[in-house]
C-alpha cells in the first residue's frame, strides 16, 4: 500500500491535527517523522479539545497504531507526562505507541542551553525559539555526541550520559553564570521512561517497510510548516529540522517510492511564531482583529501568532519543495467576518516582479494583491460544497488557480465533522 503524507505548507499552525484526525479514520499506522515538544497539535472531537505535542493526534482511534519516527527528538520526561495524561483519559497509548530506536533523546540540559542563548542575544539577533532545547538537541545529533533511545539498552549509556553532562555543565557554568545539573538526576528519570516504554522500541524502517508490504496504510505527520524547513524556509527564522517531504523519508525511513500522496494543510490566511520576515503581516487593529476571530494563540507556548493574508509565493513554494498532489484548506470560516478579502498574488523587489520566493531578502519585497469579495455569512460546520455562499467558492476556486494543485477537503471549524472532503 502506498504512504500519504501530511505537510504544513505556511510556518506552522496551519491545522494539521485536524486534518491528520480526519484522515485517520482510514489509516493503520501514524508515523511522527521530526521536530519534538516545541509543536501543538489540537483536535476537537465532539467538542472536547486534545492538545498533542509528540505523541501523534491519531492516538485517540482505536485501530491506529502510532509510531515516534528517528527524525524526532524525544524528551523523556515530557512524553511520558503526556502519555500518562492520554491514558488516564483513556487511550491505551502504551500498548500501541512504537518509538524508533534512532530517536534522539533532548534532556534539561538542551533546554537550559536553548534559554540561555536566546536571552543573551540582542533583539535583532533572536530566532523566537520555544526554548524548549529542540535545536540545542538536533545539533548535538549532528556533532555526534548524542544519546538516542536505542542507547538505552547498551551498558556504556550511564558512561556517556556523564560525558555529556559534564561537557554541558561547562558551558553552562563558565558561558552563562548558571549552575550544574546533576548526571544522576538526569539518569533517574530516564531509567524511569525507560522502564515504561523498552517494549515499545524498535527498529522503524523495517517495520514500517514491513507493514507496507503486508498492505497497511501509513500516514507521516510532521511538525511546523514548510516556511520553518532549516533548508527552505526563512533561515535563520526557521526551525531546527525539515518539516518537508524530504525530512519525511529521513525522519521515518520510508523510501520515497512508496509515497504516492503529499496533502499541503493551508489555512485559508497565514500566520506565524516568532521572529523573521512575513510579507503580508496585519498589524495594530487589523491584525488582533483575525487573531481574536482566528483565536490564533499557540498550543505549546500560548503565544499570540501574528497574523496577515493569505500568500501565493508561500503556497507556491511549498507546492514545488514538497510535491504537492492536494491542498487541505482550513479555517476558511474565520474570514466571514470580512466585507471583502485581500490576497498576495506577487512579490516586488527594486521595481521588479520575482519570479519565486526568494530565499533571502523576503524582508525588503513589495507584496501585489488582490482583492476578492466576503460571504458575511457564518458558514461554521457546513460540510457540503454547494452550501457555502457563493463569494466564499469563488475565494476557494480562486485559491485553487493560484497555487495550481487542487483543493481536496475544506475545514469550516474546529471540530472533526466541521468538513467538507473531495467531490465538489
Amino acid at each position: 500500500m502506498p504512504a500519504t503524507l501530511v505537510v504544513g505548507t505556511q510556518w506552522g499552525d496551519e491545522g494539521k491535527a485536524k486534518v491528520i484526525d480526519y484522515l485517520s479514520k482510514d489509516t493503520d499506522i501514524i508515523v511522527r517523522y521530526q521536530g519534538g515538544a516545541n509543536a501543538g497539535h489540537t483536535v476537537v472531537v465532539h467538542g472536547k479539545k486534545y492538545v498533542f505535542h509528540l505523541v501523534p493526534s491519531g492516538i485517540i482511534y482505536d485501530q491506529t497504531v502510532c509510531v515516534i519516527g528517528n527524525g524526532v527528538v524525544l524528551d523523556p520526561t515530557f512524553f511520558i507526562e503526556e502519555c500518562d495524561k492520554l491514558q488516564a483519559e483513556g487511550f491505551p497509548v502504551y500498548e500501541k505507541l512504537l518509538i524508533s530506536d534512532a530517536c534522539h533523546l533532548l534532556f534539561p540540559f538542551h533546554g537550559l542551553i536553548d534559554s540561555a542563548r536566546e536571552s543573551s542575544c540582542t533583539p535583532d539577533r533572536k530566532i523566537g525559539t520555544t526554548k524548549k532545547g529542540i535545536g540545542i538537541c538536533y545539533a548535538d545529533k549532528m556533532m555526534r555526541i548524542g544519546l538516542r533511545v536505542g542507547d538505552l539498552r547498551e551498558s556504556d549509556f550511564e558512561t556517556r550520559l556523564q560525558h555529556l553532562v559534564d561537557e554541558k555543565n561547562r558551558e553552562l557554568v563558565k558561558l552563562y553564570d548558571g549552575e550544574e545539573l546533576s548526571a544522576k538526576d538526569i539518569l533517574e528519570n530516564v531509567k524511569k521512561f525507560y522502564s515504561k516504554i523498552q517494549k515499545n522500541i524498535i527498529n522503524t524502517p523495517y517495520y514500517l517497510e514491513s507493514q507496507l508490504k503486508a498492505g497497511k496504510k501509513i500516514l507521516l505527520e510532521g511538525a511546523q510548516g514548510t516556511g520553518l524547513d532549516v533548508d527552505f524556509g526563512t533561515y535563520p527564522y526557521v526551525t531546527s529540522s525539515n518539516p518537508t517531504t524530504g525530512g519525511a523519508f529521513i525522519g521515518s525511513g520510508i523510501a520515497f517510492h512508496h509515497l504516492k500522496s503529499v496533502i499541503g494543510i493551508t489555512k485559508a490566511y497565514t500566520t506565524r511564531v516568532g521572529e523573521g520576515p512575513f510579507p503580508t503581516e496585519l498589524h495594530g487593529e487589523e491584525g488582533e482583529r483575525l487573531r481574536t476571530l482566528g483565536a490564533e494563540y499557540g498550543a505549546t507556548t500560548g503565544r499570540p501568532r501574528r497574523c496577515g493574508w493569505f500568500d501565493t509565493e508561500v503556497l507556491r513554494h511549498a507546492v514545488r519543495i514538497n510535491g504537492l498532489t492536494s491542498i487541505a484548506l482550513t479555517k476558511i470560516d474565520v474570514l466571514s467576518a470580512y466585507d471583502k478579502i485581500p490576497v498576495a498574488v506577487a512579490y516586488e523587489r527594486n521595481g521588479k516582479k520575482l519570479d519565486c520566493f526568494p530565499s533571502q531578502g523576503l524582508d525588503q519585497v513589495k507584496v501585489i494583491y488582490e482583492e476578492f469579495p466576503g460571504w458575511k455569512t457564518d458558514i461554521t460546520g457546513i460540510g457540503e460544497f454547494d452550501k457555502l455562499p457563493s463569494a466564499c467558492k469563488d475565494y476557494i476556486r480562486a485559491l485553487e488557480k493560484l497555487i495550481g494543485v487542487r483543493i481536496d477537503l475544506i475545514s469550516t471549524g474546529p471540530d472533526r465533522k466541521d468538513t467538507i472532503a473531495s467531490g465538489f
